[in-house]
Formats: C-alpha cells, sequence, structure tokens
C-alpha cells in the first residue's frame, strides 16, 4: 500500500512540474512566432497521436477500423460538427465489420 502512494507521490509531482515549470521560466508573452505557432499546434498532434493508434486497434477487423477512419478524414475536411463525424465513423466501422464477418 505504501509503494502505490509512493508512486502516486512521484506522478503527481512529475505532472506539477511538467505544468508548474513552464509558468516559472517563462514571464513574458513570447515573441517568436516560430516557438507560438509550434506551441498552437502542440494539443492537434498529441490528440492525434493518441487517437488514431486507438483506432485501429479497437476493431478486430483493421479493414473496418480503416474504413470509419477514412469516413471520419471526409466529414471532417467538409467540417462536419464532431456529432456527426463520430456516428459516421462508428457506423461505418459496424457495417463494414458486418459485412466481412458474413464472408
Amino acid at each position: 500500500m505504501t509503494y502505490y502512494w509512493i508512486c502516486l507521490a512521484i506522478m503527481a509531482g512529475t505532472t506539477y512540474l511538467l505544468r508548474a515549470v513552464p509558468f516559472a521560466l517563462v514571464r513574458k508573452k513570447i515573441q517568436n512566432t516560430f516557438i507560438r505557432s509550434f506551441l498552437y499546434y502542440i494539443p492537434y498532434a498529441v490528440l492525434t497521436a493518441m487517437t488514431v493508434p486507438a483506432i485501429f486497434y479497437a476493431v478486430d477487423a483493421p479493414l473496418a477500423a480503416a474504413a470509419g477512419f477514412v469516413v471520419a478524414l471526409i466529414l471532417a475536411f467538409l467540417k462536419q460538427g464532431l456529432t456527426v463525424v463520430a456516428l459516421a465513423a462508428c457506423s461505418t466501422v459496424y457495417l463494414t465489420s458486418l459485412i466481412f464477418t458474413c464472408f
């Protein structure tokens, strides 16, 4: 039980330091446009890096996952809302899985 609390304290400290140190070191507004654009796109890159592998490992049929991914990309580029994209991608994966399990 003590090991659990030690691990929890280390993880909490690490998380806090990763968030607090940049605020402590950088006190004025960042003027460099490269750094500002780099920091702007970090959340999108991290979200993509976490989501895309999960798409392909969530289903047993990689072809169904790829079909859902393609549908999601097309609808996202057409500027559809998140609900529409998610429902269409899930429906595509489900229907594709049904079709390919029948054969």
